[in-house]
């Protein structure tokens, strides 16, 4: 007999080698049509998976819940996989894993998919799902694998098998007569999927990522538990790509890209004054909470990062140059060791501890050209980076520190809704596991207080995700549309500070190794930017805006008035153009409201005598006329960044 015991701590003896579904359906008969999986001991398993020894049992719904949303995709990547193959026999298929929203599958095929083929394919999936034929496993061979597979000429399998490790059986789900290479589990049949899929798009792709290996089409789909959430979803898209920062940025020219630099922004007069108000933002913040600013090289001498241990765990990802002297350079792809060797620079006592150094720091990274993505993945760009010297009593306070600050600049953005993930250790790292220890208990210990009194702020745990050097917290927004965006980091390290032999003297005169925490706030500023575009969908607040004001004259005579109106909008410090061409006033609206600008200022006839202007808000089609003087005051406060308005108010 076995023991199994159930969520809410209840134990029951079974004989030994029964089934889930055994156990579910002597519960009950809804419960049963309802349950598409079980976790043993924490486990995702098939729901008809013998039992054979003492386990706590879990069983999975087709309900609102990530488990059977992850189930759900992962067969109608199967059943993806299936009507292609059923419409187009010669078809080879290779993987088809689930991903963030859904799914894809690569296959090999002479001709490419049109995109009306995704119709006819959609028609075909749901004739699958409607046959409701159960999903099958079982063990093979890896010989019998082989040799089925190849006999299809799924040679991809065949490579496939090869590479399950010896320790790990071979596993084959069937859906009918169709069946496939798979660990699992999946769901007891494919009328469990539902309708609630959509197959988005055809994307060229290589066999294991390899681009010197065989090219692969790779269809993308998304599956959701119900119709309602395929619409949301479908619809979050839609309004997404109207908030695309590519498309947004060309039409209130920000910055642009091309193929003499690519993945390296181009920065044009509007975008570079939202970069530096971003900047001057920061700049403001950390100093106010006792960050020295400071400037580290861009090029620094291989030893430092070999020293660092970034040669070699990311000597692929770095830009590197030999001079004539056979010495070799890499362009920082961080900022940690340069800001090392300032703390090092000088004897260090522990009275000086947290020692606080931010740098606005350029570093380069060599992404894939596949993989750059607008401002938001690229191969240069900037860090509000900062690093902490401390004690291991200080951790504590000073990552809360961080996280106070951190979370009242994002208010300041507009993002209230933050998600912290404790980051713990990865498989390649450096340091001794008691170092890890000591980072991962200390940050532990202050996750659960980042939270406190902030239904707006939820915390997890991203086993494996930590930085190589130590693990990280790291701040998760939610943006307008409910995107997610992760940003800010603060991570604690036990390492680099000793690699580099960095100490300080503490109270007993002896040498000791700081604690560093990295922190970073915006992240990269290009990304941020990206992030910020997209949130808002250009319409910036006006402390913001890289142009907050146009004055626009209705007729040329008028033209005297209006540059005088912008001369006072410069005097007061707002970020103002002028539009004097000879085009009609309405012509001159939609092309500012195209760009987002955020408010017109209109001179006309009237407005000239009166001293007065006309002004017109983007979205708005009416405008409001106000005296000049008044007008200007309330474009003062109303463009005054909100930390400098809360002194103000203070």
């Amino acid at each position: 007999m076995i023991q199994i015991t159930f969520p809410d701590g209840a134990q029951r003896e079974f004989e030994q080698g029964i089934t889930g579904l055994d156990i579910v359906s002597g519960i009950s008969k809804s419960l049963t049509k309802k349950t598409i999986a079980m976790k043993l001991d924490g486990v995702l398993c098939d729901i008809t998976d013998e039992i054979t020894a003492n386990s706590a049992i879990e069983f999975i719904t087709r309900g609102d819940n990530a488990e059977s949303l992850e189930l759900i995709r992962h067969d109608c990547a199967h059943v993806l996989a299936e009507a292609v193959q059923e419409l187009w026999p010669d078809t080879q298929v290779t993987i088809g894993p689930v991903i963030e929203n859904g799914f894809y599958y690569d296959f090999q095929r002479d001709e490419p998919f049109r995109p009306e083929d995704l119709e006819k394919i959609e028609k075909k999936m749901a004739q699958i799902i409607d046959r409701d034929a159960p999903f099958t496993k079982e063990v093979w061979s890896r010989d019998k694998a082989k040799q089925v597979f190849a006999d299809k000429g799924e040679h991809f399998k065949v490579e496939l098998v090869d590479a399950i490790p010896e320790d790990e059986t071979v596993k084959i789900y069937a859906q009918g007569d169709w069946f496939d290479l798979c660990r699992g589990p999946h769901m007891p049949s494919t009328g469990k999927i539902g309708k609630a899929f959509k197959l988005m798009k055809v994307a060229g792709s290589y066999w294991r990522g390899d681009a010197k290996g065989p090219q692969l089409q790779r269809i993308y789909g998304t599956a959701w538990h119900d119709e309602k959430a395929l619409k949301a979803y479908l619809t979050m898209l839609e309004e997404a790509e109207k908030r695309d920062h590519r498309k947004l940025g060309r039409e209130m020219d920000l910055y642009h890209f091309q193929d003499d630099a690519p993945g390296t922004v181009f920065w044009h007069p509007k975008g570079w004054r939202l970069y530096q108000t971003l900047i001057d933002y920061m700049r403001r913040r950390q100093n106010e909470a006792g960050f020295l600013e400071v400037n580290a090289p861009q090029l620094l001498d291989k030893s430092l990062w070999e020293t660092s241990g970034h040669w070699e765990k990311y000597h692929e990802n770095m830009f590197t140059t030999t001079t004539e002297d056979d010495r070799t350079f890499a362009l920082k792809p961080m900022n940690c060791p340069g800001h090392v060797q300032i703390f090092k620079n000088g004897l260090k006592s522990y009275r000086e501890l947290p020692f606080k150094i931010a740098e606005f720091g350029v570093v380069h990274r060599y992404e894939p050209s596949g993989a750059l993505h607008g401002l938001l993945r690229v191969r240069a760009f900037t860090q509000d980076d900062a690093h902490i010297f401390c004690t291991e009593d200080q951790i504590a306070e000073e990552s809360l520190k961080v996280n106070d600050l951190i979370l009242s600049i994002y208010k300041d953005f507009g993002f209230e809704e933050v998600n912290i993930l404790l980051s713990t250790r990865p498989e390649k790292r450096v340091g001794e596991d008691y170092l890890w220890d000591k980072a991962e208990k200390a940050m532990g210990d202050v996750l659960e207080e980042m939270a406190a009194g902030n239904d707006k702020i939820t915390t997890g745990v991203n086993p494996g995700e930590g930085a190589f050097y130590g693990p990280k917290f790291e701040y998760v927004l939610r943006d307008a549309i409910g995107r997610t965006w992760q940003c800010g980091t603060n991570q604690v390290d036990f390492n680099l500070p000793g690699r580099f032999g960095a100490f300080y003297i503490d109270a007993n005169g002896e040498k000791t190794t700081p604690v560093m925490l990295h922190r970073a706030m915006f992240g990269s500023l290009e990304r941020f930017i990206g992030i910020l575009i997209e949130n808002y969908a250009g319409r910036f607040p006006l402390w913001l805006a890289p142009v907050q004001v146009v004055v626009a004259p209705i007729t040329s005579e008028l033209d005297d008035y209006a540059k005088s109106v912008h001369q006072k909008l410069l005097s007061a410090g707002l970020n103002a153009d002028i539009d004097l061409r000879n085009e009609k006033i309405n012509y001159k609206v939609r092309e500012h409201s195209v760009a987002k600008v955020p408010v017109i200022f209109v001179c006309g006839r009237r407005e000239e005598e009166e001293n007065s202007i006309s002004i017109r808000r983007l979205g708005s089609k009416h405008t409001t006329t106000a005296d000049l003087e008044t007008a200007i005051k309330d474009l003062i406060d109303e463009a005054t960044p909100p930390d400098i308005k809360r002194k103000q108010q203070g």
